[in-house]
C-alpha cells in the first residue's frame, strides 16, 4: 500500500509587481490557513509520511514549512523539486515513480492545475477545483512506486480551509 498527500499551497499574494512568480510569498490568509490544515492533516495521518516533497516556489516552500513542524519534520527535511513548480503533471508522475519502494507514504506540496490534475486523474474521477491550502490523500493498492499509474486510487479524504475557518 502507498499513499500520496497532495497538497495546493496556501493563498499568496500579488501585491507587489517587482516580485516573480517564484517569489511570491503567502498573504495573511494562506498565513492562517497553512497552520489550520497541518493539524487538520496531523489529525488525520495514521502515521506521518516518509517523504515531503515541495516545489521550490516560495508560496508553495512556505506552506511545507509551516506544515512540517506540526507533523514531526524539521524544515531541512523537506526535498524541493523544483520541476514541480513548472514542469506538468507527467513530470511529477515521473518523479514519484522513482521513490524507492521503502517510502510507503509522500506529502507532496504543489500547485494548481496539476495537483487537482493528478488527482482526477489517480481517482478518475475528481474534479473539482482544489482550493489554496487544500489536502488530498490517495491510497493505492501498490507495493512498487512504478506502478502508481497501473490502478486508480481511493481517497482517503479531501480537506480545505473554509471547511474549518470560523471567519
Amino acid at each position: 500500500m502507498k499513499t500520496l498527500t497532495l497538497v495546493r499551497h496556501a493563498k499568496s499574494t500579488w501585491d507587489i509587481e517587482d516580485w516573480t512568480d517564484l517569489e511570491r510569498p503567502l498573504n495573511e490568509r494562506g498565513l492562517s490557513d497553512a497552520p489550520l490544515m497541518a493539524k487538520v492533516l496531523a489529525k488525520k495521518m495514521e502515521s506521518k509520511p516518509d517523504l515531503i516533497l515541495s516545489s521550490n516556489a516560495l508560496r508553495a516552500l512556505s506552506t511545507a514549512n509551516i506544515f512540517a513542524p506540526l507533523l514531526g519534520y524539521s524544515e531541512d527535511d523537506i526535498s524541493v523539486e523544483n520541476g514541480i513548480y513548472d514542469r506538468g503533471t507527467k513530470y511529477i508522475i515521473n518523479l514519484l515513480k522513482t521513490q524507492a519502494d521503502d517510502i510507503n507514504s509522500i506529502l507532496l506540496f504543489g500547485h494548481n492545475p496539476d495537483v487537482t490534475s493528478m488527482a482526477t486523474y489517480f481517482l478518475g474521477d475528481f474534479v473539482e477545483s482544489l482550493p489554496a491550502c487544500a489536502v488530498i490523500s490517495i491510497d493505492f493498492d501498490i507495493d512498487q512506486w512504478t506502478e502508481i499509474e497501473d490502478i486508480n486510487g481511493v481517497m482517503k479524504f479531501y480537506e480545505y480551509p473554509k471547511k474549518y475557518r470560523t471567519n
